[in-house]
């Protein structure tokens, strides 16, 4: 029993809640806005296409200045503050949107709609302040504390980081159903109502949470700080015997790194201040590409450029091939299943093969359930046909279908040039159909075989995801966690960006087929990346399999690299 209480109580535990109350606010929140996007603006994608695009654009460009501030600021303060931004963010737009659903009529007729657009503009503007602070969050729980917690068991560390990609997993399924379920038998309004009271009460106890934990783990207290460029070329003259296991890294108490820097700093111009920001923006793309990890965190950055993954792509392909409502759901619950058996899978290849081998081999398993997805764009049922202009929707639309209906508006509902129905009116049927016809049935074949591909995929990718975190955890050093993980963020959310511009660019079911082949291509792409920063770390030991000391783990870190775990 008091091993029990013990768990319970223990920092590790309490890191896990935490983590798992803010991701359930954060998948309410990320579902939720799309929908009533989509519901305020007449069942058009046109904001929800318009978020996406700045929330994309605002972590590309700011995602190494996030990683910055998290590296110059204390620990406590980082969370905190992220924290109550994120949250505070959340609660003011669902108060935004009750605003806009109960006066919307109002609203349209002030200043000639101006003041509805002013909502809107309002609106994506403050979550995507809320999405920039939930950045800051999992760099600095994900990337660091969870770090700090684990100590020196890099064992105790992968445990941790499976866990907590477990319960990322729960909650990507389940919170999106929680609240579809509120909305779906109340109303978007009281969906509002119930995101912003859950982000209220939630924001409390993950402040106590934190608290908690950076009571129960001291060295939580100790960060290192950057020694200043002139100081760095004095160290560089020392002995090798005086140097540090981290060089041009110091440990300093946490509470002394707010007030380090401004007692030392000279006066600068104001053009020197302009110019910071971007100066953090270069210098922090040029350390990634220095770090020893960079070709696996590209070949991570790679994966996010697929359509081949359970989002509004993929799932309205699978509804203009005629598959239902149900059948995704089940669908999707299969996916999470096969990614928390990746999860298990890490940990087994971990202490069975080592770090960096355990990528070879989810990379290989990954790729291996891919040749499914490219297979079944060439089987029966497969609408492929490059004859079909890409654009021939995009153009069909802008031309020849009338304007878009309002929410109020009775008209029959739209095909949208994705060729996906609406799913807001519970549409299932499959783009093109005629209810006065009754078309042959497609082939099931080739969607069987695409998402039984994307499936079975899932063991490999979230265990070679795993695998990319952790050696980012263990060989980027303390000090430059927050930069390093932040330009990462970049990375993932420019190869996203891509893979959406692709869409627009050939948004037609028959160009779908083209889609994953260039997303099988560029899977391929990222697992040879990996493949040669492991070739550059193991060398000819690279395939031979041993049982690493599970706290050592001598191969995770790269030959010359110093790592601070």
């Amino acid at each position: 029993l008091g091993s029990v209480i013990a768990y319970f109580t223990s920092a590790k535990f309490l890191l896990y809640l935490g983590h798992a109350l803010s991701t359930w606010g954060d998948r309410m929140w990320h579902f939720a806005v799309s929908v009533f996007l989509v519901e305020l603006y007449g069942n058009s994608l046109l904001l929800t296409a318009v978020y996406g695009l700045v929330v994309a654009g605002s972590v590309l460009l700011l995602g190494a200045l996030i990683g910055d501030w998290v590296d110059k600021n204390s620990r406590l303060k980082v969370a905190q503050t992220s924290l109550i931004v994120q949250n505070s963010s959340v609660i003011l737009c669902g108060v935004i949107l009750m605003i806009i659903f109960l006066f919307k009529t109002q609203l349209l007729t002030l200043y000639h709609g101006w003041l509805l657009t002013l909502c809107y503009i309002l609106v994506i503007t403050i979550a995507n302040i809320a999405n920039l602070a939930s950045t800051a969050t999992a760099i600095t729980i994900q990337r660091d504390w969870i770090v700090v917690v684990a100590g020196e068991d890099r064992s105790k560390l992968a445990d941790m980081n499976a866990t907590i990609r477990r319960i990322d997993q729960l909650t990507n399924i389940l919170a999106p159903m929680a609240v579809g379920q509120i909305m779906t038998f109340g109303s978007p309004m009281i969906g509002c109502g119930f995101i912003s009271g859950w982000n209220l009460m939630s924001m409390c106890v993950e402040y106590l949470l934190l608290w908690k934990v950076y009571q129960k783990t001291p060295t939580l207290a100790r960060k290192s700080a950057k020694v200043e460029a002139s100081e760095l070329k004095q160290l560089n003259v020392k002995k090798e015997s005086d140097m540090k296991p981290a060089e041009g890294v110091q440990l300093i108490i946490e509470k002394d790194v707010t007030g380090f820097e401004p007692q030392q700093e000279k006066e600068v111009g104001c053009a020197a201040r302009i110019a910071e920001p971007f100066i953090t923006f270069r210098d922090g793309w040029v350390a990634y590409y220095n770090q020893p990890v960079f070709l696996a965190g590209m070949g991570l950055a790679f994966l996010y450029m697929t359509v081949l993954g359970f989002d509004c792509i993929t799932t309205g392909y699978a509804y203009t091939q005629g598959l239902s409502g149900s059948v995704l759901s089940l669908l999707m619950g299969a996916s999470a299943v096969t990614g928390i058996m990746g999860t298990v899978a890490f940990t087994w290849l971990r202490r069975k093969c080592g770090l960096i081998r355990t990528g070879l081999i989810s990379g290989v398993a990954q790729f291996a359930c891919l040749i499914l997805c490219a297979i079944s764009v060439f089987m029966p049922g497969s609408p492929m046909d490059l004859t079909v202009s890409p654009f021939a929707d995009i153009s069909a639309r802008l031309f020849e279908n009338p304007p878009l209906p309002t929410i109020a508006s009775p008209e029959p509902e739209m095909i949208f040039a994705t060729g996906m129905p609406n799913l807001l009116n519970g549409s299932i049927a499959p783009a093109n159909s005629d209810p006065e016809m009754s078309p042959e049935p497609v082939p099931l074949i080739s969607v069987s075989l695409l998402f039984a591909g994307v499936i079975a995929a899932r063991v490999g990718l979230w265990s070679f995801d795993l695998t990319v975190t952790q050696l980012l955890q263990e060989n980027v050093i303390e000090s430059e966690r927050g930069i390093i993980n932040g330009v990462q963020n970049s990375m993932n959310y420019l190869l996203d960006l891509l893979h959406f511009i692709m869409v627009i660019l050939a948004p037609n079911p028959e160009a779908f087929g083209l889609l994953v082949l260039i997303s099988v291509s560029f899977v391929a792409m990222g697992h040879i990346m990996y493949f040669r920063f492991a070739q550059k770390s193991l060398g000819k030991q690279l395939f031979v399999c041993h049982t690493p000391d599970p706290k050592a783990a001598p191969d995770s870190s790269p030959p010359g690299n110093t790592s601070t775990v």
